[in-house]
């Protein structure tokens, strides 16, 4: 019987260097690099090696990692930093650069863009915690929320959407609670940027601090003890202080100046009487 033999079939690429030694493109438009590195390249290729040889030609194409960088840059949220953008793109670059044949005749700046834009995104979708499922889901809930919202003229309830988009409500609701945790923001990301002395404010510079009055609260406060207090003698003038900004008892007041607790409630009946009346005529001014 006749034996037959597995062939290996060899793909060859169609070369496009030219007699003078030259990689031109495929559309004839010119060396697809410039010629001026075209020796660094070859000697790279020549050693794919020799790290300093590939850190050489990095550092010649910094400019277009910094740019692709910058225009992604500018389409995102505060919280991503430029820097790591750039540093994912050189990781990008690198491969682009190791894996570039300069004889199939494509421009390098063409080629490395899908690479470095590519490593870019990766870091991204690195540093999001949330998954990309539920940014979908968030997307999509978000989108037909419009859609209700422009069509019926108010905010759409949960069995419009559900029907809207044509989910059962339970799976809405756990598409709502997933949704709910995208809005959580880092305290670390940069609110302002002051060029002057090159500092920046956090979230956690703003936030207020529930432990002290704000001065607008605190001036409120003094006004409306001496609006209370006006006319008053002292010892009227401790008791209402005492009991209503002190919160203190009445027997508390009363040990604190020397009276019984039942003077006290007597003098706070009298100066409430009081006040009623000097009041009366000025509601207007305490309604929100």
């Amino acid at each position: 019987m006749p034996t037959s033999k597995s062939e290996t079939t060899t793909v060859v690429h169609e070369s496009f260097i030219d007699e003078n030694g030259i990689p031109q493109q495929r559309n004839g438009s010119g060396p697809v690099v410039d010629l001026e590195v075209l020796p660094l390249w070859q000697a790279y290729k020549g050693n794919p090696q020799d790290d300093q040889l590939r850190n050489q030609l990095l550092e010649n194409y910094l400019p277009v990692v910094k740019i692709h960088a910058e225009r992604l840059w500018h389409r995102l949220p505060d919280g991503v930093e430029l820097d790591d953008l750039f540093s994912a793109g050189c990781f990008g670059m690198l491969n682009a650069i190791s894996s570039f044949d300069l004889s199939r005749g494509i421009k390098f700046e063409a080629y490395c863009v899908t690479r470095v834009r590519g490593s870019m995104l990766d870091e991204l979708r690195h540093m999001d915690w949330v998954p990309r499922m539920v940014r979908t889901q968030a997307t999509k809930l978000y989108n037909a929320t419009n859609e209700l919202e422009a069509k019926l003229g108010r905010h759409p309830t949960e069995e419009e959407l559900a029907e809207h988009m044509n989910l059962p409500m339970p799976e809405l609701e756990k598409i709502i609670a997933n949704s709910s945790s995208i809005n959580l923001i880092s305290l670390d990301k940069k609110k302002w940027q002051n060029s002057e002395g090159n500092k920046s404010m956090s979230e956690m510079d703003i936030v207020a601090d529930k432990r002290f009055a704000s001065p607008n609260t605190r001036m409120c406060k003094n006004d409306l003890v001496r609006l209370v207090t006006k006319g008053l003698s002292r010892a009227e003038r401790l008791i209402m202080i005492l009991y209503y900004f002190e919160e203190m008892t009445m027997k508390e007041i009363g040990a604190t100046l020397d009276l019984s607790e039942s003077r006290v409630s007597q003098i706070h009946s009298t100066i409430v009487h009081r006040l009623r009346s000097q009041l009366d005529t000025r509601k207007g001014e305490f309604k929100l």
